[in-house]
């Protein structure tokens, strides 16, 4: 019954109007996100490319990969650059918060029993734990 009302045809051109339906979506995403990431255009001349995005937009795609696309990987790049820094240093600063390696503390163990101040029973101990 499906087939009789739906040939194969029609099924494969609404998989091709999804298709670009969608395609058309993350465009769009991918330029407004363009617009509001770059940093060399003013507020009014961002609110400009919105309007003619938004107004006319075949045209207003077409135009702004043309004027601007040439940059847009550049300005992506940046951004992953800088989000990938800030991250790094968060990783930093939480490793070195939150305490020393595995092996910084048992040369701090070491040196703990070379000293006497941790009898051969307790240093096999704590390096038990740390060993897991």
């Amino acid at each position: 019954m499906f087939a009789t009302n739906y040939p194969l045809l029609d099924l494969f051109w609404t998989m091709l109007e999804f298709f670009l339906f969608f395609l058309w979506i993350y465009l769009l995403v991918i330029i407004f996100a363009d617009i509001f990431r770059s940093r060399d255009l003013s507020g009014g001349v961002k609110a400009l490319w919105v309007l003619f995005v938004v107004i006319i937009p075949w045209l207003g795609v077409l135009v702004y990969l043309i004027a601007r696309g040439g940059s847009m990987h550049e300005r992506a790049e940046l951004q992953a650059e800088q989000v990938q820094k800030q991250f790094d240093e968060y990783v930093k600063k939480t490793a070195g918060a939150s305490g020393t390696s595995s092996a910084d503390q048992l040369h701090k163990l070491a040196d703990l029993k070379e000293r006497g101040v941790l009898t051969e029973a307790e240093f096999d101990a704590e390096k038990a734990k740390l060993l897991g």
